[in-house]
This record gives C-alpha cells, structure tokens and sequence, in this order.
C-alpha cells in the first residue's frame, strides 16, 4: 500500500469515528424550510393539475421567482422576445406599460427590453458541489457528475416507489425505522457500476465513509462543507430542485396522508430523507476530490465559499434584474383584464330579457371548455338554461367499481373523500376480478427475467390486431361503466348511508348548485371527459374536480340519487320539493369532439325529445366549427366531426386537443351576467347569485374549492410554458412512463418529470397557451370577499402575494373593484 493510500484510508478512518456536534435549530429550521418547498404531484392515474410553486405561495410571487431562478436558472417569466413580439401585435400599448409600472412602484427603465436581455445574461447563478468539479471535467471521455447523479437517485427512487418494484421486498421487510436514505445507500454500496461508469475507480470506497444514518449526514455534512443556517435553506433548496420530480412525488404521498389523517401526528416524511441522498453525493465528490485530486482541492474549496458567501446578494440581483419584465407580465394581464372588464359593465347594464320557464338546464362543469358549448346550446332556444358548477357535482366520494379493491378519488384534491360510492352486478364484479387477475398474471409474465424477448416476441403478435384496429377505427371509444347496482357507504366507519343521510347530502348539492327553487321538466348534469388513445397523460385532459377521473361516476350517481322517490319524499318534508315531472338526467361532453351524449348503459334509463336531441347536436356542431381552426381542422360538420373522432382515436397523434390551455379567469356570477359575452374558452364559470346566500356560506365554498383548482390549472399551465425544461415534461414522443402510474421519464432517464409535455402548450409554430395569471371575478359585496379571505391563510397568501388578481363584480350597476394592498379600489 502506497503512502498516499495509507494517509486516505486513515482518513477514511478518522471520519467513521469522529462525532460531529448535532444540528442547531436554526439547521433544523433551514432544513424543514427547504423540504417544505416542494409541492406535490399527482400520479398519471389520477392526474390533476397542480401548482409546482404552492409549498411556496406565502412568499411574493416575485420573490419565489428570484430565488428559483438564483438556485435553479428556473424561469418564473417570460423571455424578453415574448413580450416584445405582443407589444408589436398591438396586445400591450404603453397606456398597459405605464398602468402596470405605476401599479408596481418601478421607477427604473423597462421599456428598452434590449437591456433587460443583456441584464438577464449577464446574471450569475448558484452552483451546486458537483457542479464546480464538473467544470474542470474532462467532459470528452467522462459523463458529468451532474447527470450521473440525477439519474442514479431516480433510478433508484423508481424502484424503490413503485409497488411491485425490485426494491419493494426490501422495503416491505425493511427493519422499523429504516428510513429512505438507509436503503438508498445499502444500494449504493452493492453497485460497482457507478465507479466504472465515471472513471473514478476508487469512488465506492468514499461511499463507504457515508454515516448509516440521515441525521449523521446532515451532521457531517453541515460540518464539513461550512454550512451555516443562513445559506443551509438555499442550498437545500438547490438540491432538491435537481431532483425536483421525485421530491414532488414525495411530497404528494405526504399530501395524501396528511388528507387522509389530519388528526393523527404526521408520518415521517421521505423529503428530507431524498434531500440527505442528493446531499450525499455532495459530501462524497467533496471528500473524494480532497483526497484523490489534491490539486484541485484548493480551488474547490476556495469557489465554494465564494458560493456560499455570495448567495444572499445573488438572489437580490436577479430579483432586480427581474423588475422590468414584471412590468411587462402586469401589463400582459391588464391587456387581458381590461377588455373583459368593459365586457362585464356593459353586459350587466343592457340588463338582460325576462327569464322564461326553462324547458331543459344543463349543469356544466365550470371547466374553460364547457364555455363555448355552453353557449352553444343556449344559442339553439331560448327555453335553454345552463348552470356552471364544479364537475364533481358536490358529491364527497371515492368510487369503488365491481371486482376492485381500491377505490378512485373523485373529488378536487384539496379535499378527502367522505363517501364511499360501489357498483356493478354480482356478475359484473365476477368478469372485472377474472379480467383484473388475468392482466396481473400478464404483467408478472412479462417483467420475468425469461420474459426478456419472449414477452417482446409474442406480446408484439397480439397487439398487431389491436394496433391496427385502432388504426382503422375511426372513433375514440370508451368502455361502459356498469353501474346498475349502487351502495353507499361512509368511508371511515364503513356504515351504509340512510335515507336521511342520502336526503342531506342532495339538498347540499342542490343547495349548493342553486338549484333549490325553478326546476325544468329535463335536467340535464354534465359531467366531461376525454378520450386520448396511447397518452400517459390522458387523466390531465379529463376532470380536474373529479380527481383527473371522468365525470361519468358523479353525474350517474347523483341522477341516480335525485330521481329516487324515496329520497323526494324527504326532501319536500324538509321544504325542498322538486316537481314530479323533473327527471335528472346524466350527460358527457366529449371535450374532444364536443359531443354531448347520454352514457352507454344510462341512456335506456332516461329519455329525450327530438327536439332536445337537436338541440344537444347542433350546440355540439357549432362548438366544433369555433373550435376547428386552433386544430388546424376544416371542412363540413360531418367532415370536423370525423376528423375530431379519429384525432382521438389516433394513438399517434401528440394534440389530441389543447385541453384547458390559455385559461386566464374565472367568474362566479349569475350566468345572465356572462350570458352575452363571447370569452373565448378561457374562463372557468361558476353559477352564483349572493342573494340565495345569506350567510355566504356558499361563496366560502366557492373560495375554498373551485377557486383554488381554477388556480391550480392556472399556474401548472403557466409554468410548463414558462418552463418546460424544469417545470414540464418536455416531448411526449419520448415520454416513458415509470412505475406503472407514478410518472414519466423523457427517455430512459434523468429526473421524474412533472407538468404538461411541450405538446399541449405548443403547436410547433407558437405557444398555445399565453402564460397570465388568474383574474378572479365573483359577483358578491366586497366585505363578505374580504371576511372570507381573512378566515383562510391559503387565500390569503394568494390575493397579497401576486399569486392571482382578485376582483368582486356588482352585478347590478357593474362596477368592478380590485383588491390591491388589502383595500379596494376601482379597476
């Protein structure tokens, strides 16, 4: 053994027994303050759309955007070249630019945005450990540290998460208190291909160093790397932005657990166990280029306190750097709000025609596409009223269909289920549990090392017929949901709901939708969905309030509820009475073919005029030649309608449709209010009339649920646009889904990716989707916004940090107030 290999293993020694002082709470708090934020992300599954920054909504939304951008080179904004290119168009004037300065307090310059570019460039930003070491990398015949390490973390994250994943057998038989850190490095240690695949043949030897436990690698490495409390959250933060993928799949778990058990104390979170593997890989390079390449052990070190010291001040400079293009997002949204403002005044002041006794309502889900068939279908008579409420219908359930064992969320993901809704026949049960088990034993088949080729070989022979069936086929299809039996239950004790129970939560729901008083003959609940063939994020396009689920299970099941005789019964016993001849009917939008249709299996049970079903089919016509030329699509109505059929049918196709893209408001008024305005499929539109609402206590829930979603599809479209590399899932095409449902990986590796591919944004020539943020219009007095915003921090923490614009909306002379710096002022 050479003398420089007795001084490395002495050290090695020596850091095995040294004791380093435990953590300050000052280093706790840095640490909790990074792993808390990570937002979570919802598997495929059940895909809902999610704000990536809402771990971080009580900070200003500028400041969120310096810090990500120091840390990550994260992009909050907009380029420059965007800007510029809607102020040519004519979108943003200098009446907007001048607003939105003054609206800022900015007094520097923001118009030259040829400066602004220079000033972005120039920017420094933060660099991780292994980044420092990768730039005097020879690059040519050596892998980065960077890349390496982001794709062994996820390799190993994907196997350990997934539940019938090779590392589950260890997981499940792990001892008590092992934590995700503990396997991560038991792995590490057994794999030497990491040591050959950098070049570094003595790298697992500095693995070895690494303490068995997460608390003493926090230890080491805060020691070590002279980390202090102030600069400990940033770097945390930096860290788990490289991994930012897995840390939202982390914090999604935490999400559920904390929804399913808010009483019960907080399960041991996996963050800040991912956040010591990341940090991990630091303390190794660090150890290892100190003792291996003494040379540059010097250099290395002397950069990382440059780092270190620098933080603070870079972040400021960014933040500054980023003023003048804030100025310009401003005046983006006043482009946008300012219009519709004037829409609004003048359409409540023309006042509107004496409401006729309806023939037929429609209730839509207030998702942007169902705005242009909604008024559509008003268009066909003015006998037509239609409604907008969240697409879950009020129903606090999960489904369980027959022959499963678990069962689906169907309610926005802000909220846990309350109810447990089962179906299907006892036949019906019996075929779904032989199908279930016959796809089990295919896929145990298929991931059998034997299987390698043979499951290639003769998988790819039996999917040549259904390949070429879906080639052929001209319609997108979806399978019939049986739901001819339904049993209720509470979830949490398991007992059966009574009639009183079932009688409750309708006049909630009724309640609820305003729908307590003038009833038609014909009731029509329109749940959507969509129906995208070969698309892992196939759940994103259907109903966000439904859990990413079709809204097929809560239309059918509160038609099924509403038309029971019993349950009438005791409604009008309590003062609700719906008339005798009002027949709640079930309904999809198919958002891709905007066709209105009574499910498979339900439309036997209830009946429609001629008249109506012309109605449904002209509104579905006319919403398809509005929609046609954003897809590129022309031709006769029977000419779109094919080819919208096949655009979902087509496993090939990468835009099946734009989906919820360039959504930017959302308006809770009474539908008379919003009724004349053309807005474009970009509005989400809630029924409300404060009047029927004493206490306000349907505003609150307005507020509180379908505000908050509206939000949440507005941010997570905005930063896949803003962001695709970090914030998005980048190219469909090489998308590969990872753990059966957790997520996908672009290619064969690197991070989890979250967001929406580039796909559903751009169309190849221009972006889709114009990145604003949420304008919120409720038709409600500003004291009942003000009491209701006050009573809940996440709302709160919206309006004052930038998150969203908040507006209230009189419905009767039209005057439209703005919150700004916690007072209204005319907009």
């Amino acid at each position: 053994m050479t003398n420089l290999d007795n001084t490395r293993m002495a050290w090695i020694s020596d850091v095995e027994e040294s004791q380093y002082p435990p953590l300050t709470p000052a280093h706790e708090q840095a640490l909790d303050q990074a792993c808390a934020s990570v937002a979570p992300n919802w598997p495929l599954d059940r895909l809902i759309a999610t704000s990536p920054f809402w771990a971080m909504r009580g900070e200003h939304i500028a400041s969120v955007s310096a810090r990500l951008s120091a840390l990550g080179n994260v992009h909050c904004l907009m380029p420059p070249s965007h800007y510029l290119g809607r102020r040519q168009r004519g979108e943003i004037t200098d009446h907007h630019l001048d607003q939105a300065a003054e609206r800022l307090g900015y007094r520097g310059p923001y118009r030259n945005l040829l400066g602004v570019v220079e000033e972005l460039g120039r920017l420094p930003h933060w660099h991780n450990i292994s980044d420092l070491v990768d730039a005097r990398r020879d690059r040519q015949h050596k892998m980065a540290w960077r890349d390496e390490i982001t794709h062994q973390i996820s390799q190993f994250c994907a196997a350990f998460f997934q539940e019938d994943g090779p590392l589950n057998a260890a997981r499940l038989n792990a001892p008590a208190g092992k934590r995700l850190y503990g396997h991560w490095r038991d792995m590490t240690l057994k794999d030497r291909g990491i040591a050959i695949l950098m070049g570094e043949p003595r790298l697992r030897h500095y693995f070895e160093t690494l303490p068995t436990a997460e608390a003493g690698l926090f230890q080491a490495a805060v020691a070590e790397l002279d980390l202090d409390a102030s600069r400990l959250s940033g770097y945390a933060q930096a860290l788990l932005l490289d991994i930012n993928g897995w840390a939202a799949w982390v914090a999604y778990q935490d999400w559920q657990r904390e929804l399913a058990s808010p009483e019960t104390p907080r399960h041991p979170s996996d963050m800040r166990s991912l956040l010591a593997i990341r940090l991990a890989w630091e303390l190794v390079l660090w150890r290892y280029i100190r003792t291996e390449q003494p040379d540059q052990a010097d250099r290395l070190t002397r950069l990382w306190h440059a780092e270190l010291v620098a933080l603070p001040a870079r972040i400021e400079r960014h933040r500054r750097a980023q003023q003048p293009l804030w100025v310009w997002q401003l005046a983006s949204e006043l482009a946008y709000q300012q219009p519709l403002h004037r829409a609004l005044e003048e359409s409540v002041k023309a006042g509107s025609a004496s409401a006729t006794s309806p023939q037929l309502q429609a209730v839509f889900c207030i998702d942007v596409r169902s705005e242009p068939l909604r008024r559509a279908l008003e268009h066909q008579s003015p006998a037509i009223q239609t409604l907008g409420f969240a697409g879950f219908f009020g129903l606090p359930m999960e489904y369980r269909p027959g022959g499963a064992e678990l069962a689906q969320p169907h309610l926005p993901g802000l909220l846990a289920p309350r109810v447990t809704l089962s179906s299907g026949s006892a036949e019906g049960g019996r075929r779904s549990a032989r199908r279930l088990n016959w796809q089990a034993r295919l896929q145990e088949w298929s991931r059998a090392a034997s299987a390698t080729f043979t499951a290639v070989e003769t998988g790819g022979l039996l999917y040549a017929g259904k390949l070429l069936r879906r080639s052929l086929d001209a319609r997108g299809k979806r399978g019939p949901l049986v739901m001819d039996e339904l049993r209720w239950h509470w979830r949490d004790s398991g007992e059966a709901l009574s009639l009183a129970d079932k009688a409750a939560l309708a006049r909630t729901v009724l309640g609820t939708m305003g729908l307590t008083e003038s009833f038609a003959p014909r009731v029509l609940l329109v749940g959507h969905g969509s129906h995208s063939a070969n698309n892992p994020h196939a759940a994103g396009l259907e109903c966000g309030a439904c859990g990413g689920q079709s809204g097929e299970v809560s239309v059918r099941a509160l038609a099924r509820l509403l038309n029971d005789p019993a349950l009438r019964d005791a409604l009008a016993e309590a003062g609700l009475v719906i008339p005798e001849e009002t027949r709640f009917i079930p309904a999809l939008h198919y958002t891709i073919t905007d066709r209105i249709e009574l499910p498979e299996g339900a439309a036997d049970a209830f009946s429609l005029s001629e008249e109506e079903r012309s109605w449904l089919d002209q509104a579905g016509a006319e919403a398809r030649r509005e929609r046609a030329p954003r897809l590129g699509l022309s031709g006769d109505a029977a000419e779109l309608e094919e080819s919208l059929d096949r655009r979902g049918a087509d496993w090939s196709q990468t835009r099946p449709e734009w989906g919820l893209a360039n959504n930017a408001s959302f308006i809770a008024a009474p539908r008379r209010v919003t009724a004349p305005i053309d807005l474009d499929g970009r509005s989400f539109l809630h029924d409300y009339d404060w009047r029927t609402d004493p206490d306000f206590a349907r505003l609150e829930q307005i507020m509180t649920a379908p505000l908050i979603v509206a939000h949440w599809i507005n941010m997570q479209y905005n930063a896949s646009t803003l962001d695709n590399r970090k914030l998005g899932s980048g190219n469909k095409v090489l998308h590969n889904v990872v753990g059966g449902h957790i997520g996908v990986f672009e290619g064969n590796g690197g991070d989890l990716r979250i967001g929406l591919p580039m796909q559903s944004l751009h169309d190849g020539e221009r972006w889709r989707h114009e990145p604003l943020r949420l304008s919120a219009y409720l038709a409600a007095p500003p004291e009942a916004v003000d009491s209701i915003v006050g009573r809940h921090e996440i709302l709160r923490s919206l309006v004052e940090n930038g998150w969203l614009h908040l507006f209230t909306l009189d419905d009767e002379s039209g005057e439209i107030l703005a919150c700004r710096g916690g007072a209204w002022v005319a907009a």
